[in-house]
């Protein structure tokens, strides 16, 4: 029957039917934009648990609004939902793309020159940019804080977010639609093949496994190198003495970055905070006055242990853990509002 039919053909073509009928390589060229979890699969690892159920009314779009808005169109109602919260949104505190140069670690110091260089803001949550490539959330010494709380959102990212929405925002509990379309979004914002930073070397031995010419256990082991799957957290103190603080000297310049990275996050024009803070020398003379004393105005003191939600005032401050702030920056701020209030 291939005879007769090729009797008809041209050389050209005659070629493309053959080539047709040839074994056809199953290899998969690692692209920039390739997905940390569909790379992982592919080389034989555990997918995320996290997957986006099938329910009415879910879409990215809607993901999107709740994060960045905190609220969005109702598919059951005309109009918008209520607001998830009245005091926050996601991005109150944590950012939505890379936020560190390295995703092996989790640096402070270098996270607050990547947000000075690409004009982000230094804040005390984790980015939820790669959340859904991450294995286990408030980790540490999170349980300190949360107790109980955290045991179903250890190990469940919607548990996560739920206590985030509940205790973190001082919001609403989210309907099941609105939890899935924020996870349909997150899945939209997971890490790349070309965040990782992979030498050509570590990525030939990850292609050959995907080419199922090499060993995938060992070709897992090396990608999972070079990224975090978790976010460290420990809590630290203010210092013993605060007339003395931590007993380093502060750089100033430095100083600068965080106060207008994080301090101005929340507080310039009071946009999560009742508490105003600007470029003014009034400021940064409060500031100054209060940073030793023991008082929810001392810098230490927030920095540290943040600000409890109060009745009628439910909008608290978050507080940073060593690996979201460290004594040295602390102590940078302290060096610039000290300049800044002469």
């Amino acid at each position: 029957m291939f005879r007769r039919i090729a009797i008809f053909l041209s050389p050209l073509a005659l070629i493309g039917v053959l080539t047709a009928f040839q074994p056809q390589s199953n290899s998969t060229t690692i692209a920039d934009d390739t997905s940390l979890a569909e790379l992982i699969e592919s080389l034989g690892g555990e997918a995320e648990p996290h997957q986006v159920k099938d329910i009415q009314g879910v879409s990215v779009d809607a993901g999107r609004e709740l994060v960045h808005k905190g609220i969005t169109d109702d598919p059951d109602n005309p109009g918008n939902t209520r607001r998830q919260s009245k005091h926050f949104v996601c991005t109150s505190c944590h950012n939505t793309v890379k936020e560190d140069p390295d995703l092996r670690y989790s640096d402070s110091a270098a996270r607050l020159q990547y947000a000075e260089e690409n004009g982000l803001p230094f804040l005390p949550g984790t980015t939820l940019y790669g959340v859904v490539d991450r294995r286990t959330f408030y980790n540490d010494d999170y349980e300190k804080k949360y107790g109980d709380l955290v045991r179903p959102a250890r190990k469940d990212l919607r548990g996560a977010i739920a206590l985030c929405a509940t205790e973190c925002a001082q919001g609403r509990e989210l309907a099941d639609w609105e939890m899935e379309s924020i996870l349909a979004y997150l899945w939209t914002i997971g890490i790349k093949v070309s965040d990782l930073n992979i030498p050509e070397s570590s990525m030939a031995v990850i292609q050959a496994a995907v080419d199922g010419e090499g060993d995938k256990a060992a070709a897992l082991e090396v990608l999972e190198s070079y990224y975090l799957d978790r976010s460290p957290a420990t809590f630290l103190l203010p210092p013993p003495d605060r007339n003395e603080g931590y007993a380093e000297a502060g750089d100033a310049q430095r100083g600068r970055l965080v106060y207008e990275h994080s301090c101005l996050h929340c507080h310039e024009e009071r946009r999560y905070s009742f508490f105003n803070l600007d470029d003014s020398k009034y400021s940064f003379s409060f500031l100054e006055k209060h940073f030793p004393q023991y008082t929810r105005y001392s810098t230490y003191q927030v920095v540290r242990y943040g600000t409890s939600p109060m009745p009628g005032k439910r909008a608290y401050m978050p507080h940073y853990t060593k690996e979201r702030m460290s004594d040295q920056q602390v102590e940078d701020l302290r060096a610039y509002v000290t300049q800044r209030a002469q």
